[in-house]
């Protein structure tokens, strides 16, 4: 059995065990669900550390046939595009439990949910079935969406309920109309589920250019609006601010990493002359992103409502590194994916144990906070300088990547892009810096309890994540390339293709 298999099962047979607990078993519920997420996440260093380096191909994998009929199997594998996105799910995973301690009631129903959330997601990026790579998806939505509603916080909980549901259900329905849509192309005697073979079957016989062209927008806006592409954008911020500290730390880090894999994993070699059509749009809607997302950042009153923002506006950089369409762009979308989970779950983490202690994320209420909490704020300004793309954390080499590789395609988009990083971002995170720990401290704050050493263990660990991959990106890169690589190879000769064409079209319109 693939160590896989456990890393995915291992939270849903917890969660499934926690169904049978009885409720009053409040210490139960918390101890089954921290120690099914720690036994996940060891395995996941287990699987990182003994993945091949320099193999393009899936390892780990594991298939069994589930309804033969139809070609759908259990079917899962890593390479060096999803690796990092496991590892790092279930590292935010394990550290979303620890951070639960402030549930209150409903605790087995809570953890419970928290634990099949976990499973779907890891799921989702092991999957090599199409069939349970969506499936596993909505797996892991529906617990978000009821997390936010029971457990959530703030007048508008109700409200950000609603539209996450609204504009998640949208997106999903959009990507699954371009999955079945792609599943039609194959030929009848040919039609499976099976990513793999799949992508065998359109290696050998590419499809028809005027399908690639209809599907690919399908997915690109299917998959985006599950990763708040703008203007699809406006329920992250809200729902993020709603939702209780985990559910935020699972989503926003995690779960919405999935549009972003399924354009790389599906769309780009699958659909590669339609990458080429569309992908251009999509750079000129990463910068509503980076830029228009940034300046509402810039304008919160409110912790959350500022880090919700923020990082739909590092998401304009993963678009952007896909974008571009080559290997040093892409493969730093991948690694900005994977910093970005782990800064998107650590500043999330800081504002619940915030408003654990002071009640309030209102920016204006606060202030001072270094003082009596000098460990929770020191971790807030490593935080808000990784989010800034400070040297030395992985974001910044990731967004580095990015750059550099969109340079080679789209020199306006990426200096507008790199004005949004240096100056907007940079103002907006060093500006909450100041306003949260510094300057005068109110009186209801002097006796502010800062984190014992149990409660350290999740951010100690997720900045410990960054700073290895920041100042080691190459652990990372030097897995993802080489799959990165084979999944670009039919783009690269579908733009190849474009570019010989567009001499040869002038060369006929000067001769005419």
């Amino acid at each position: 059995m693939s160590l896989l298999t456990y890393i995915i099962g291992c939270p849903l047979l917890a969660g499934i065990f926690l169904l049978f607990v009885p409720a009053n078993f409040r210490w139960a519920s918390r101890l089954v669900a921290l120690a099914a997420t720690a036994v996940s996440m060891l395995l996941s260093v287990v699987l990182f550390l003994r993945f091949e380096t320099g193999v393009a191909g899936y390892q780990f994998v594991q298939k069994v046939s589930w309804v033969a009929g139809l070609k759908i199997s259990y079917h899962v594998g890593v390479d060096g595009v999803n690796l990092g996105l496991i590892l790092m799910g279930a590292i935010v995973a394990f550290a979303a439990a620890c951070v639960s301690w402030d549930i209150d009631r409903r605790q087995k129903e809570f953890y419970t949910l928290l634990l099949f959330m976990t499973g779907g997601i890891l799921g989702a990026f092991a999957s090599l079935d199409l069939f349970f790579f969506y499936f596993f998806h909505e797996f892991a939505l529906v617990p978000t969406f009821i997390m936010i509603g029971v457990w959530g916080r703030g007048e508008q909980r109700n409200y950000a309920t609603y539209q996450i549901t609204l504009y998640l259900s949208l997106g999903a329905l959009i990507a699954l109309i371009g999955l079945i849509a792609l599943y039609l192309q194959l030929p009848v005697d040919a039609r499976t589920f099976d990513l793999v073979a799949i992508t065998k079957h359109f290696k050998a016989y590419p499809m028809a250019v005027r399908a690639q062209t209809l599907i690919f927008p399908l997915l690109m806006f299917g998959f985006g609006i599950l990763v708040s592409l703008w203007p699809f954008h406006t329920w992250a911020p809200l729902g993020y601010g709603a939702a209780p500290t985990a559910t935020a730390m699972l989503h926003a880090g995690v779960l919405k990493k999935f549009g972003l894999y399924g354009l790389i994993r599906v769309a780009l070699p699958l659909l590669p002359d339609g990458a080429v059509e569309w992908l251009n749009l999509l750079a000129l809607l990463c910068l509503g992103n980076i830029l228009y997302c940034g300046l509402v950042a810039m304008r919160q009153k409110n912790l959350n409502l500022l880090i919700g923002n923020s990082s739909v506006a590092h998401m304009g950089f993963v678009f952007l590194g896909i974008a571009s369409l080559n290997l040093i762009g892409v493969t730093g979308a991948v690694l900005v994916m994977v910093a970005h989970g782990f800064l998107a779950a650590l500043t999330f983490a800081l504002s619940g144990y915030l408003y654990s202690q002071t009640r309030t994320l209102e920016i204006d209420e606060l202030g001072g906070l270094l003082r009596p909490l000098p460990f929770i704020g020191s971790a807030l300004v490593m935080a808000m300088m990784a989010g800034c793309g400070l040297p030395g954390f992985a974001n910044f080499a990731g967004e580095a990547m990015v750059l550099f590789g969109a340079w080679k395609v789209y020199q306006t988009v990426t200096v507008l892009a790199c004005w949004g990083a240096l100056i907007i971002g940079a103002v907006y995170m060093l500006r909450a810096i100041r306003n949260i720990l510094h300057g005068p401290l109110a009186e209801k704050h002097a006796a502010l309890a800062d984190a014992g050493w149990w409660r350290r263990v999740p951010f100690v660990l997720l900045l410990a994540a960054l700073l290895i991959f920041g100042c080691f990106p190459g652990l990372l890169t030097r897995k993802i390339t080489p799959s990165v690589a084979a999944l670009l190879k039919p783009a690269t000769k579908a733009v190849a293709a474009q570019t010989a064409e567009a001499p040869t079209a002038a060369l006929a319109v000067r001769a005419r």
